[in-house]
């Protein structure tokens, strides 16, 4: 599959009203949801809001000020004095909503801003521990103000209840909001939409085999979507696949009751297996990102010249074939272009004038060459182009401004006046499709004899053969 995300901007930092709006409505819409899941006993059986607000708080720095916070729990307040009859105690029990929203919030925060380099959303390991922190003290406020409206349940059901309810819900919920982002490219094939297949069957297995152990029946399928998926869309299915199978075991469809008529230690053991599985492909997709973007980083600087800034060799040839169309039954010039006599400023000036010659002359010569074509350094004070054309005179003119530009262009070392010139042999042919690299090769060597023509005919100069099969005799114009 492949798919390109822009991040979603609900929030702007110039924009304070809007932003409590936004806040005012995802609180009362979560709330909503949340409450529509709602036991006999009043409690939710998933609640989703403090997730998705610890979320939304830890992702936007610059909503965490105590105005924002106040927003989000006058609108549970509100919402529980229409819909509940809850008085005085409900602001005990919203309170313990936003414990866990500010600690979940603050503590990622923190980790954000102690390591900038930390792969994206968070480190997973940090998150799952930040989730039990949060879900602890929220199930502290929580069972203790709950007391008096939920019936028939001591503090330690009740704390249970709290904690697993919030412990799960944070590791299923958080990592999808911080990486929660728009596709714009999506192009999905059979073969992509397998891993989603397992994960289904997977589930439905849970719900035929039953057993406590069929909890942990999807997390093959999960992580093979770890690995197939983009981090966003791993943690979109690991949600989903939690979700439902927390609402799977309320409802009795996948069965692990083993002995005990209790419902709050069925629920707890549940939420706590389903959390602790949630958590394993978030942290194979953060490292499959982590191991993509090192990857990313190895073949950019082996496709680069470190010090030029230009194509490296392997690079050039990796331009090409990526950028082929654009080379394809045109005409190429390719060009081999040497510095004149570099030797002697290694010699003369030291090592590093000579690295700060080759960085100002790759940098003219790419400023001559422009969208035209290609530079690249094939070793030394070697370097090659490789433009499109509209034919030989086109080539030649180009390597004659790229050698004119070197010649009245002095290069200045502490003081001293350098001036520098470059010999350049080019060669000219026609490039056909999927032969690119063959008809490159050949060009190469051609222009590789005109090279040599140009210093054999005194230095700062252009020699130029049409194509290889007739490269026996420069052109001059």
């Amino acid at each position: 599959m492949r798919a390109l995300f822009s991040p979603v901007r609900l929030f702007h930092h110039n924009q304070p009203l809007m932003n409590a709006a936004a806040i005012f409505f995802i609180t009362t819409l979560f709330y909503f949801i949340g409450a529509q899941l709602r036991l006999v006993e009043e409690l939710s059986l998933f609640w989703p809001l403090n997730a998705v607000m610890a979320g939304v708080f830890a992702r936007y720095a610059f909503l965490n000020h105590w105005r924002y916070y106040m927003v989000s729990y006058v609108a549970m307040i509100l919402y529980d004095g229409v819909t509940t009859s809850w008085g005085v105690a409900s602001l005990v029990i919203n309170f313990s909503n936003m414990v866990f929203i500010v600690t979940l919030a603050w503590l990622v925060q923190r980790e954000q801003r102690a390591s900038r380099t930390a792969p994206l959303p968070i480190n997973a390991l940090n998150l799952f521990g930040y989730c039990l922190i949060a879900a602890l003290l929220c199930a502290l406020c929580g069972a203790s103000g709950s007391m008096g409206i939920v019936l028939n349940q001591d503090f330690l059901l009740l704390f249970g209840d709290w904690f697993s309810e919030q412990f799960s819900t944070g590791v299923l919920i958080v990592p999808c909001v911080l990486t929660v982002a728009w596709p714009r490219v999506a192009v999905l094939t059979l073969r992509d939409l397998l891993p989603v297949v397992a994960l289904a069957v997977s589930v439905m297995g849970s719900v035929v085999i039953g057993g406590a152990g069929s909890l942990a029946f999807p997390l093959p399928a999960l992580i093979w979507c770890a690995v197939r998926f983009p981090l966003p869309v791993t943690c979109l299915l690991t949600l989903v696949t939690g979700g439902v199978e927390i609402i799977l075991v309320a409802n009795s469809i996948i069965n692990i009751f083993v002995a005990s008529p209790q419902e709050m230690p069925r629920m707890f053991s549940a939420r706590l297996g389903i959390a602790t599985m949630a958590i394993c492909p978030v942290i194979v997709s953060v490292s499959v990102q982590t191991i993509n973007r090192l990857i990313q980083q190895v073949a950019l600087r082996a496709d680069f010249d470190f010090l030029t800034q230009v194509y490296s060799r392997s690079g050039l040839y990796e331009a090409l074939n990526h950028d082929s169309k654009h080379f394809s039954r045109k005409h190429l010039s390719v060009m081999l272009l040497d510095v004149d006599y570099f030797k002697r400023v290694n010699d003369s000036y030291g090592h590093e004038c000579g690295d700060s010659v080759l960085k100002t002359f790759a940098l003219q010569v790419r400023n001559v060459v422009g969208d035209d074509g290609v530079v690249a350094r094939m070793g030394g004070e070697e370097f090659a182009v490789v433009a499109a054309t509209s034919g030989p005179e086109e080539g030649y003119r180009l390597a004659e401004r790229i050698r004119a530009t070197i010649a009245e262009h002095p290069f200045v070392w502490q003081a001293q006046t350098l001036r520098l010139t470059v010999s350049i042999g080019v060669s000219h042919g026609q490039a056909q499709p999927r032969q690119l690299t063959e008809v490159f090769n050949k060009l190469l060597a051609g222009a590789d004899e005109f090279l040599y023509q140009a210093k054999k005919a005194g230095r700062n100069c252009t020699r130029m053969g049409v194509d290889v099969e007739r490269s026996a005799a420069p052109v001059v114009f």
